[in-house]
């Protein structure tokens, strides 16, 4: 009488061993990713300001490696003040794995010329290809730029949850 549940309890126990074992560990790991930026402003009928941008850049990450980026948003200006929205982000490694994330926040003047810095701006990792297929996390973004010029700096700090290796 005991047999029967008892065989079907252990099946359930090492079925669901053996599927955990498949599928992998994830953790928790520091996401940061420094570089820089070249951005391009001009008019963007996606955006309801009709005014965008599109960033491209290089830059280096202890998780990731050397990586390229592109990335393009909505800005709504504000006075002196710039509100960037509907950012969208790809970083890619040198051997093709990407991350795409979400980013906004604004650009604040710095009082030295042309030079505005990132101001609670946030990113949000919505996934990935290769290694970094299913990441998520987030975290704040930091940088700066000449708005003259287009060049600046960026910094994403932040933590991921990522497949083990």
């Amino acid at each position: 009488m005991f047999k029967n549940p008892l065989r079907v309890l252990t099946a359930s126990v090492l079925l669901a061993a053996s599927a955990h074992a498949a599928a992998g560990g994830w953790s928790y790991k520091p996401l940061e990713i420094e570089g820089e930026l070249v951005e391009e402003v001009g008019p963007a009928s996606r955006c309801l300001s009709k005014f965008g941008g599109t960033i491209s850049g290089h830059g280096n990450s202890a998780l990731m490696g050397k990586v390229v980026f592109i990335g393009t948003d909505c800005i709504t200006p504000i006075g002196p003040l710039f509100n960037f929205s509907g950012g969208k982000f790809v970083v890619m490694t040198t051997s093709g794995d990407q991350i795409y994330a979400n980013y906004s926040g604004q650009f604040v003047p710095t009082g030295q010329g042309t030079q505005y810095v990132f101001s609670g701006a946030t990113f949000q990792v919505t996934g990935g290809t290769g290694k970094y297929a299913k990441i998520t996390g987030g975290g704040i973004l930091t940088g700066g730029e000449d708005m003259a010029t287009g060049k600046g700096t960026i910094k994403l700090v932040g933590r991921v949850l990522v497949k083990d290796k």
